[in-house]
């Protein structure tokens, strides 16, 4: 196997791995807060079929990715999700603590973190496919030499916010933050941006301020 022996192949994996450490630190966030609140079983769970059912889906979504982001309105959709997701992740109702969570708890917390990673990773698998040149070989091995560092990231994160609740909140509108900047890149809105650049950075701070305020506030309805 001759790409074994190619100073390009490793320098190309060495980039694929390295994009996907820096790029992968909201998507830990959303894995972390998807599971926290599930039994420790089932959160180990959680994390470790999110995470590589999440790295598959990064896969395919490489093949694909650069036309979507050309559709209009597309990106304006999936930021509305991540706000919706962001909201959920913090309003959830915790007073029957986690030894109540069933399977049901684990295929949900499942789904969310598919739902999240598929819209958090459009601008991602961008970066990835650019490092592998087309090398499918490449972009496979890179992604999945990847997988234990979110999960990694990802047990860091629940352990952190069990010991700092605060994270919870920073993490939800960190999600929030996220899906505000997906919606203002939507492909419909390049003129209105080009025009006002600092529109970029407003729709980040609405969405991570709609998150924490929407979330707080279904927090405290289930609260009472």
């Amino acid at each position: 196997m001759d790409w074994l022996s190619s100073a390009d192949f490793w320098i190309g994996l060495l980039k694929i791995v390295w994009i996907n450490i820096i790029l992968s630190g909201d998507n830990a966030v959303v894995i972390a807060l998807a599971a926290r609140s599930l039994p420790p079983e089932q959160q180990k769970k959680a994390v470790f079929f999110g995470s590589g059912a999440a790295v598959v889906l990064r896969i395919a979504l490489t093949v694909v990715a650069a036309k979507l982001l050309e559709l209009s309105f597309l990106q304006i959709v999936g930021g509305l999700l991540l706000l919706w997701i962001g909201v959920q992740l913090l309003s959830e109702e915790e007073e029957d603590g986690p030894a109540s969570r069933g399977g049901g708890g684990l295929m949900a917390a499942v789904r969310t973190i598919l739902i999240a990673d598929l819209v958090m990773s459009l601008d991602n698998v961008i970066a990835v496919a650019a490092a592998a040149k087309g090398d499918m070989v490449l972009l496979i091995l890179g992604l999945a030499i990847s997988i234990p560092l979110v999960i990694f990231g990802s047990t860091l994160m629940i352990r952190l916010m069990e010991r700092f609740p605060v994270i919870i909140l920073l993490g939800a509108g960190l999600i929030g933050w996220v899906g505000g900047e997906t919606i203002v890149s939507d492909t419909s809105l390049h003129g209105v941006v080009a025009a006002h650049p600092n529109l970029h950075y407003v729709g980040a701070v609405v969405g991570a301020a709609l998150v924490i305020l929407l979330g707080k506030k279904l927090q405290k309805r289930h609260a009472q």
